[in-house]
């Protein structure tokens, strides 16, 4: 192809050629999709819900799980419907999207760790002032440039990227369109212009990365001094949670873009894909939620039910308006484990029988009432054997039929 205008569609990395391969890449996505799309919708659904979560830091944290839900969003369905239709194609516009909105969203999820890692700092730090300095105008204002620099971040990536002449065919090296891969098939020195752009957001992401290191310096600096085994309790659980998701994007980013060439291989790149683009969405909940008793306690009042009780004798079925269930458990550790066990189970049925109405509906040879049987192999032995027991039962009827007359 002498230039990218004429590309009209990209062929992204396959994870299996066999069919069963493929249908378990599809059953494995589908259950980290929607384990993703749980996690974070409970903890969107919670502080939104749950007046005593209208806090800066929730805020903040309601935007992470916004941002999650959108990352994993953009990659896993598209390779899942690749997988299930035997693909791997993706339009060229499709590919410039995917490009735009992974790279607008996994920054500004950086920015907003950053800024995450602000209000920690002014919560443990200067807690006298903290009312004041993450007011509810400071929080929009801090969460609104967190999106709009990931943004213009990838408006400019984005449109340098496309504008580049590709001339190295059209397949790409990854389950999903990302701009190392995209450059891959530049056949100029234009590519330089991309690698000038990437500097300048490695230099703006490692200034983020210094300030959020400088920031729990100073933490843990204040934390050790308090006297309060109390008060350093509450502060580690304020903290850590933050410190882990910041600890497993970054590792895994570092990883994948700065690992050395020596170790870059086809199947590494992917395995290394998988880890940042789908392991953060989905532990992000799970690390918010298992220190921090005020989310934990939001999310067992989201999930609880309890029947009323002191309901009064009935004389008859015309006053019923409601009916009483019986209960698996009394105590709310019982009660999460059965909805927890429950949901497993549906969530495994789910996909089990939506497995099969998909596949019939999406496979051609199924479109019958039912296989039919195999046709049976018969040898000329066989014939012989056939022809032989046909003569037998002719003389055998003959013979019948000559005592009965």
């Amino acid at each position: 192809m002498s230039n990218s205008s004429s590309l009209n569609e990209f062929l992204l990395l396959a994870f299996a050629d066999t069919r069963e391969l493929q249908l378990l890449h599809f059953s494995l996505f589908l259950g980290i999709y929607l384990a993703a799309l749980l996690g974070n919708g409970l903890i969107i659904t919670a502080v939104a819900c749950d007046h005593r979560l209208h806090t800066p830091m929730y805020f903040f944290l309601l935007n992470l799980s916004l941002l999650d839900l959108g990352t994993i969003s953009l990659t896993v369905p598209k390779s899942m419907v690749n997988s299930l239709w035997d693909t791997r194609a993706i339009s060229y516009l499709g590919c410039a999207a995917q490009v735009f909105f992974f790279f607008f969203l996994f920054s500004a999820e950086f920015y907003l760790l950053t800024v995450m890692a602000y209000d920690r700092y002014v919560a443990i730090c200067r807690p006298l002032h903290y009312g004041t300095i993450m007011g509810s105008r400071a929080c929009v204002k801090m969460a609104a440039a967190a999106w709009t620099s990931g943004f213009l971040n990838a408006v400019l990536h984005t449109a340098n990227t496309f504008t580049i002449p590709l001339c190295q065919g059209n397949v790409v090296e990854q389950f999903f369109c990302e701009i190392p891969q995209i450059l891959k098939l530049s056949c100029s020195d234009a590519y330089l212009r991309e690698v000038g752009l990437s500097a300048v957001s490695l230099f703006l992401g490692f200034v983020c990365f210094v300030f959020i290191v400088l920031s729990y310096v100073q933490i843990f600096t204040v934390v050790l001094r308090m006297p309060s085994e109390q008060g350093r309790h509450k502060a580690f659980s304020m903290c850590l949670p933050h410190l882990a998701v910041v600890s497993l994007f970054i590792s895994t980013v570092m990883f994948a873009y700065l690992k050395p060439p020596s170790l870059s291989s086809p199947a590494l790149d992917l395995l290394l894909s998988v880890l940042y683009s789908l392991v953060p969405p989905t532990l992000n909940p799970l690390l918010y939620s298992m220190r921090n008793k005020e989310l934990k306690d939001a999310l067992k009042k989201l999930v609880q039910w309890s029947p009323m009780n002191g309901h009064s004798n009935m004389s008859n079925s015309s006053s019923l308006n409601e009916f009483l269930l019986l209960t698996f458990a009394d105590t709310q550790e019982l009660q999460l484990l059965h909805f927890s066990l429950f949901l497993g189970i549906h969530l495994v049925a789910l996909m089990g029988n939506g497995l099969i109405i998909t596949a019939v509906a999406c496979d051609h040879r199924l479109h019958t009432p039912i296989s039919p049987p195999p046709e049976p192999i018969l040898t000329p032995q066989d014939d012989m054997n056939r022809d032989r027991a046909n003569d037998v039962l002719k003389v055998a009827g003959s013979q019948a039929w000559r005592l009965l007359q």
